[in-house]
């Protein structure tokens, strides 16, 4: 009786912890088609807590998942200011977690964690020596100084961090930072650029971009002669952002759902002229992120959403599509063979849009028929054409007609549901996970086999222990 009861206890954690999963991967805390704002914060603010309190190491390990950089910044905060909580071996743990997790978000988010960590008073000895850390590791504290001016001076003043001579740079760091004027010139080039843009326009042309259109806008400066010359300085995808006619060069190293929301921001008309360089761009990106696992995956069938609802919101727009449009081209470069069904019945993946309802049910009645190996369903779980639908489908063809289970079937969600605190699931019988990027579906349907609720904590908890270990040695590689 007492076995019974613990590996039910084993299965709710495991299911808890499944939900934060999900949660961490999706969630923002930005406005959703069918949530506000205020309502995924909340949302994500209880599972932070929750997650936190009951399963810390666990918490701790997510940062070694392909959760967003939302979620990871918010996680090392959180264990940052509860340090209190842990025990010695938890922080030592958690610590080496805290730099990996750090040396891979976007900088601008880590000075921001760093601020947020100022507001909560947060500066004990872990936080000081993870930041002193962080920042020596920085290729260029230069470009920091002038790019990310605001976020370097906050971490510095918050953490007493000395900027003298042989520490990080030299003493001119801290004369830009703190005592403007103080200084002729620079011997950096980037901290003495800026000192001369305030009245040389030439030297607008040695910053980045994000700092040289201001000092553009100052002097007035067009705004085609201005991005003519700054383009050597500018990203791929500041390029992309500012240019909507992206070369086949630009297109070519861009993530999968990056570009799958780069393709869906143009026309229909310009999508059909550039028909080959999108499409072609689009499969190389896929067979990148498919890796050694390309053409392994047998006969494949996907059924993907582009119902209204895949326009997501003002803040996250097109997203859900674009996730669809990049698990579309991953899955065809995975597949043995494979075949597509768009809810809307489209026959042009390149053109699809976010129009009308989600006939899910059918499309996957279609899917089936074929008997693949695999269905991915790619989808915000709402069914509505009939609701319901789709998760009887799935309960007959799982209970009655595939008992041996020759089709495996995998529902991906791109959307958190704040009023259930998971993203939606279509049927009980079938595994769901939450996805953020197309080129994280080989990962997450390896994870979506301890959500069909038959795997308990211990073997999810060592499927996290290996993730963790894998991370880690990444980190310590890419350090040497």
């Amino acid at each position: 009786m007492a076995d019974t009861a613990e590996s039910h206890a084993d299965l709710i954690a495991a299911e808890d912890v499944l939900l934060f999963v999900n949660a961490a991967i999706t969630a923002t805390g930005q406005r959703e088609f069918r949530s506000s704002a205020y309502e995924q914060q909340l949302s994500l603010a209880f599972l932070h807590e929750y997650v936190r309190v009951n399963y810390r190491p666990v918490y701790a390990a997510a940062l070694a998942l392909d959760i967003n950089d939302h979620n990871a910044a918010r996680i090392v905060e959180q264990l940052l200011r509860t340090a209190g909580e842990a025990s010695e071996g938890q922080k030592r743990a958690e610590g080496r977690l805290i730099a990996a997790r750090l040396a891979v978000l976007p900088p601008q988010r880590v000075y921001r964690l760093f601020g947020a960590l100022r507001t909560a008073k947060v500066n004990n000895r872990r936080t000081r020596a993870i930041l002193r850390d962080w920042l020596a590791a920085r290729p260029d504290l230069g470009h920091d100084a002038v790019k990310y001016r605001s976020g370097l001076k906050t971490a510095v003043r918050h953490s007493h961090l000395p900027l003298r001579e042989g520490e990080f740079g030299d003493g001119e760091f801290g004369d830009f930072l703190f005592r403007p004027g103080k200084r002729v010139r620079y011997a950096h080039a980037h901290l003495d650029a800026y000192r001369r843009a305030h009245y040389e326009q030439e030297a607008i042309y040695e910053l980045p971009f994000t700092v040289a259109e201001g000092f553009a806008a100052k002097h007035g400066l067009p705004r085609g002669v201005f991005l003519d010359r700054i383009a050597p300085r500018m990203t791929r995808l500041e390029r992309l952002r500012t240019q909507r006619s992206g070369t086949l060069t630009e297109l070519g190293g861009m993530p999968l759902t990056r570009l799958a929301l780069y393709v869906l921001s143009l026309t229909r008309d310009e999508r059909s002229a550039r028909r080959a360089e999108l499409t072609g761009a689009l499969r190389a990106a896929a067979l990148r992120a498919a890796g050694p696992y390309a053409g392994t995956w047998g006969r494949v069938a996907a059924v993907l959403d582009d119902s209204y609802s895949s326009y997501g919101s003002g803040v996250k727009r097109r997203r859900p599509l674009a996730v669809a449009l990049g698990s579309h081209f991953l899955l065809e470069a995975l597949a043995g063979s494979y075949r597509a069904h768009w809810t809307s019945g489209a026959a042009d993946s390149l053109l699809v849009r976010p129009w009308g309802p989600s006939p899910l049910g059918t499309r996957i009645l279609d899917a089936l028929e074929d008997a693949p190996e695999r269905l991915v369903i790619v989808s915000d779980g709402w069914d509505n054409a009939p609701p319901g639908l789709a998760g009887e489908v799935l309960r007959v063809w799982r209970t009655i007609l595939d008992r041996d289970r020759r089709t495996s079937v995998v529902h991906v969600n791109p959307v958190y549901d704040a009023d259930g605190f998971d993203v939606r699931r279509l049927a009980p019988s079938v595994p769901t996970a939450g996805i953020r990027d197309a080129e994280d579906l080989p990962a997450l349907v390896e994870i979506a086999q301890f959500a069909e609720g038959r795997t308990g904590l211990p073997e999810l908890q060592a499927y996290l222990d290996r993730r963790t270990e894998r991370f880690l040695d990444r980190h310590r590689e890419e350090a040497q």
